[in-house]
């Protein structure tokens, strides 16, 4: 038996993370089951920990049992496994982590910043920085930079590039963290002379952030701070700081950059040794930078031009056949002077002729995101490749004074750099495609935060991250990613316990923030935690998070049972249970339903919504009953409790209310109570053949909104699993399948994609936006059946139904790859193939059997 697939806090041979007790994970490879682990970790060949044999079968989050670790301190580390007849097994390939700076005077470096005074109203070309250092004979064992910058960056030495990450350092709330990167530079630094080169951009911090692309949000001087450390054989260690050392220019190239509306580019510009330089300015930020302990953003896929298309109107257009987000890169030979310019873009409108009005946000002299890029040529041979911006595209209008070659453009996914962790096929091609679509989705909404969407608005919108989070944690390794989500929301968190609509806040609109603490949204903060904790089995999680979540619970239960002459709504609970009736603040309720369910109005958010706000304090409070007692805090418990029953009791009065009757066409009202169990044997009863009654009326189509459509199939299931795969498999609009249908390659805001605005086109919903997607975890987790509901341990359920002839799902877990099959005979009974990993077992539970404990291999029923 053999250790593979080697992690440290779930990332593969990190460097720079600030865990000074991290956790070691591993999957078993051959044998059955792991009786006995050892772990040997060594510090420049020296062992600093042997963990000596341990009888045990963990393998996931085994935490470190060395001394407590320091600054730069690097570790190699192997395991060796015994199998379940105690043979020694061989050892695992080695891996690695390393240790940031985690200490404050670690850092030597000062913020600089350009020198030129700034004017909030003016735009400003790239900063860029440079210093000289010289090296002497002695051999070079080991170098790192340790990088950051409010703003967004790119470093070289030497013209060599540091690190394959973009849009360092990523996006925080800058105002109170900032995260910075670590990079192994030592195959860059020669010796005698080198040249450490930085570009400053002003990216989240000073651009376009959120749907009107406020300027300055967090900031006006953007500012950069690195620290190169050159450790020779000798031991003497060599440190290069930014200071005013630093030489500073922004007569380069890139005279223009902003995240979302693009650059300019004049390629006369590039030979620095024209530029003039100035004295680089030090400054200060009162932030001390810190790990972000997840995934660099990185380029990933690369795409080819599909189809040139010639419009009507005579213009040129690149199709990349795929919606992504990312930027291009091209070579041209040109004349100096002769210019290029590129707009990128989601769709074509109904002439056939590109646009950007379903992203953009337009009012007198505004338009945002401008999604382009102005490039001017020098003479010969020209090369380039965005670096400060990402755009959400399929399609590229090419308007250029110099002929592009198709195999000369490149388009260039950007995303961070989480791996793919599962497999889905099925005897339905159009079921197929839209699981892929909705893992493009999660890639291009993926920029170090999960956005909306990579287009017009790109906020890190709580309710869609909490609805998502069972897909993504399936379809990727999500867990790092998530966990900083979550420390963005907490570093928003409020005194009283709110938690807000979107992390980081800025580019929010102030008419908005009477928004934050909306239900669905903000009990995010404790969704997310609760959710990472169930799938990956790290109780760590909500220890970490625990007392955030313990004040919003707070918040919550403080502000239910009272009202509010501005906002709260009428209805006839009175008595006791008056008290946990939640309608109080502003809630965005159920979120874009078909329109011919629910139109929505701005009266919709102006007035709370106790129907849906009670369920969701219901059952934000079992959550929190759970978590607490695993955690040991009991003397939290009976509250939470009283809160989750207490809203049960009065939202089953609620419902006996005609203004908000259970009988109704609007499937989420029914879907909502079902799911969350708030309902009494009578109400459910009637609630279950209402709903159906429901999707029969509209035809058996998806009529739910943002926060109910990924619990429609679960609560289906619970009365017919037919039902489920009835809605699942129907092609027209509204409903999942219809848009892979109509061609596309990702999921749209809005049900009718490009069709939205009624039907009249020309809407302004994204056509890149994965929360309809997250129906995907129902297909994963009741279709296939695949679960984890315990260290070492699944659950495989499968629930066959519908037209399909077969469906597979390969799930890489924490604990290893689980794999199910299931397929139709012609006698019309199912066929199960099932894989469990080695060292876990699985209880088996097939539609209208007992359940059977199966442990690792293959098994076929």
């Amino acid at each position: 038996m053999k250790a593979v697939r080697l992690r440290c806090e779930y990332l593969t041979d990190p460097i720079g993370i600030d865990i000074v007790r991290p956790r070691l994970s591993w999957n078993c490879e051959g044998g059955n089951k792991q009786s006995a682990y050892q772990i040997i970790a060594k510090m420049e060949d020296e062992t600093v920990w042997d963990s000596g044999k341990v009888n045990s079968d963990q393998m996931h989050l085994v935490i470190w049992g060395g001394e407590t670790l320091g600054s730069r301190d690097r570790i190699e580390w192997t395991v060796k496994l015994w199998d379940e007849n105690d043979i020694e097994g061989e050892e695992s390939d080695t891996a690695s982590f390393e240790l940031g700076l985690l200490n404050n005077d670690d850092w030597k470096a000062r913020w600089i910043t350009g020198n030129y005074k700034v004017n909030k109203k003016n735009r400003y070309p790239v900063d860029c920085f440079r210093k000289r250092f010289w090296t002497g004979e002695k051999k070079v064992k080991s170098a790192r930079a340790y990088m950051t910058a409010c703003g967004i960056y790119e470093g070289s030495i030497n013209g060599d590039r540091i690190g394959e990450f973009c849009l360092a350092p990523g996006i925080t709330d800058y105002r109170k963290r900032v995260q910075y990167q670590t990079a192994d530079i030592t195959d860059k630094i020669i010796q005698g002379k080198n040249e450490v080169f930085f570009m400053l951009a002003d990216g989240w911090y000073r651009g376009s952030v959120g749907a009107w692309g406020m300027k300055n949000y967090y900031g006006s001087e953007t500012k950069l701070l690195a620290q190169i450390e050159i450790t020779y054989e000798d031991g003497e260690v060599q440190v290069i700081c930014t200071d005013e050392s630093f030489e500073w220019t922004n007569e380069g190239p890139i005279r223009f950059a902003d995240n979302k509306d693009g650059e300019n580019y004049d390629a006369r510009r590039e030979d620095f040794e024209k530029a003039k330089w100035w004295t680089a300015k030090e400054t200060y930020h009162n932030v001390i930078p810190t790990a972000s302990n997840n995934f660099a953003l990185k380029e990933q896929e690369r795409l080819s031009v599909k189809n040139v298309i010639r419009t009507p109107q005579g213009k040129t257009i690149f199709d990349f056949g795929q919606n992504i987000a990312g930027y291009v890169e091209f070579d041209v030979v040109a004349d100096e002077g002769q210019r290029v310019f590129l707009r990128f873009g989601e769709k074509l409108d109904e002439a056939g002729e590109f646009t950007q009005h379903n992203i953009q946000c337009v009012r007198k002299n505004l338009i945002t995101p401008l999604q382009q890029i102005k490039y001017i040529c020098k003479d010969g041979q020209n090369h380039y490749k965005t670096r400060f911006a990402i755009f959400g595209f399929q399609y590229v209008l090419v308007e250029s004074d110099v002929h592009i070659d198709l195999e000369n453009m490149t388009a260039i996914a950007v995303y961070s750099d989480f791996e793919t962790t599962f497999k889905f096929d099925s005897s339905n091609r159009l079921l197929n495609q839209f699981v892929q679509n909705t893992l493009w989705s999660l890639k291009n909404n993926s920029a170090d935060l999960p956005t909306d969407c990579p287009t017009r608005e790109r906020h890190g919108w709580s309710g869609d991250a909490q609805i998502f989070i069972g897909t993504a944690g399936y379809m990727v390794n999500y867990a790092p990613f998530a966990m900083k989500y979550e420390t963005d929301l907490c570093d928003w968190q409020t005194k009283d316990g709110c938690f807000p609509q979107i992390a980081p806040e800025g580019g929010t609109d102030s008419y908005m923030r009477g928004m934050n603490g909306s239900s669905g949204w903000s009990d995010a903060g404790v969704i997310i935690p609760y959710r990472l904790w169930k799938q990956n089995g790290d109780i760590r999680i909500i220890e970490k998070y625990y007392d955030s979540m313990k004040k919003y619970a707070g918040y919550v239960m403080e502000r239910a049972g009272k009202e509010s002459l501005l906002n709260s709504e009428k209805h006839s609970v009175k008595g006791k249970e008056k008290k946990y009736i939640y309608n109080n603040g502003q809630h965005y309720g159920e979120w874009a339903e078909p329109s011919d369910v629910h139109a929505m109005s701005f009266k919709d958010f102006i007035k709370s919504q106790p129907e849906v706000s009670t369920a969701y304090m219901s059952y934000v409070m079992t959550l929190m009953v759970e978590i607490a007692g695993a955690l040991g805090k009991t003397e939290d418990i009976n509250l939470y409790k009283e809160y989750a029953e207490g809203a049960k009791r009065a939202y089953q009065k609620l419902v006996e209310d005609p203004k908000y009757s259970l009988d109704t066409d609007r499937q989420a009202k029914l879907v909502r109570p079902l799911y969350f169990g708030m309902l009494n044997e009578k109400q459910t009863e009637y609630a279950k053949k209402r709903l159906i009654k429901a999707l029969e009326n509209y035809k058996w189509r998806v009529g739910t909104g943002f926060l109910s459509t990924p619990l429609l199939p679960y609560v289906l299931q619970d009365i017919d699993i037919e039902y489920a795969y009835k809605l699942l498999e129907n092609e027209e609009k509204p409903g999942w399948l219809s848009m892979p249908k109509s061609g596309a390659t990702t999921i749209w805001e809005d049900w009718d994609g490009p069709d939205s605005n009624n039907g009249k086109g020309g809407g302004i919903a994204s056509l890149n936006h994965y929360s309809k997607g997250a129906v995907c975890q129902w297909i994963f987790e009741a279709m296939c059946g695949i679960r984890v509901v315990g260290e070492n341990h699944f659950i495989i359920a499968p629930h066959p139904g519908g037209h399909f002839d077969f469906a597979e799902f390969s799930y890489d877990s924490v604990y290893g790859t689980v794999f199910c099959r299931w397929d139709k005979k012609d006698d019309g009974e199912y066929s199960y193939h099932i894989e469990v990993p080695a060292n876990t077992d699985a209880m088996v539970i097939l539609p209208g059997k007992e359940g059977l404990e199966v442990g690792p291999g293959k098994a076929d029923f």
